[in-house]
């Protein structure tokens, strides 16, 4: 499933629910959240993570409380807000796009 222009929305949102959590645990939150269809590679969610760290969005330390130094990332005030202006443009979104091509029916086809 192609996440652009959707991921910093998914990010965000598994963040804000998560609370601080390393960047594997990102990636493991995504694809089970989404029973597999977010599987997505480091490649992908690393550089995503420090391009919103960048932007103020996300803050991230180092944790040495495990055997092996991870980063942990959490959601900033900023973060939380855009999450939810993010969160209210997609449902608006989604929206608009049901009322073009028609709701799901029981059989997950319009």
């Amino acid at each position: 499933m192609d996440v652009r222009g959707h991921l910093d929305l998914l990010l965000l949102s598994v963040l804000d629910d998560a609370g601080p959590v390393h960047g594997y645990a990102v990636i493991a939150a995504l694809r089970d959240r989404s029973d597999g269809a977010f599987d997505l590679p480091e490649g992908t969610v690393y550089p995503a993570l420090q391009r919103l760290e960048r932007a103020g969005l996300v803050a991230s330390r180092w944790d040495e409380t495990a055997p092996r130094r991870r980063r942990v990332y959490q959601l900033t005030t900023d973060g939380h807000r855009a999450q939810v202006a993010k969160k209210r443009e997609w449902r608006g979104f989604v929206t608009g796009v049901q009322a073009v091509i028609g709701p799901m029916t029981a059989g997950g086809v319009a």
